[in-house]
């Protein structure tokens, strides 16, 4: 268990990321599901020192969203992803890392209603998972 912790921890390890990505929702908060001018949903997450997404849940009518990531924590680094073979349907675009302090934006285009489950693929087996709803 130790040796498993130790393993999963070692991902939390510092590493760039590039510039963070600016978004119109970034003033929101986090889980809030806005629409930008142009038409695209837009979501906030929030991600920090304790395993946790925040909010961990949100729903989206289906089309195309824009989601941003924000690391809140001090020392974690944090990626995102959705769960690779677990929705209704594949959402590739993804944030490798996420160091303390950044925030990173992806955009996608979803068209089937159901529950696409997503992660930080370094703390899966801390609990650090959630998921996106598409409404039907």
């Amino acid at each position: 268990m130790v040796a498993t912790a130790v393993v999963l921890l070692a991902g939390c390890g510092g590493g760039e990321a590039g510039a963070p990505a600016a978004s119109s929702s970034a003033g929101a908060d986090p889980g809030t599901v806005t629409t930008a001018p142009d038409g695209v949903q837009e979501v906030t997450l929030q991600t920090q020192d304790d395993y946790v997404f925040t909010p961990a849940t949100f729903t989206v009518a289906p089309g195309q969203v824009r989601l941003t990531v924000v690391n809140v924590a001090e020392q974690l680094t944090h990626n995102f992803r959705f769960t690779p073979d677990a929705g209704p349907e594949p959402i590739a675009p993804e944030i490798p890392l996420l160091a303390p302090g950044e925030s990173r934006t992806i955009e996608f285009t979803v068209s089937v209603p159901g529950e696409h489950p997503f992660e930080c693929s370094f703390h899966t087996q801390l609990g650090q998972v959630g998921t996106m709803t598409v409404q039907g």
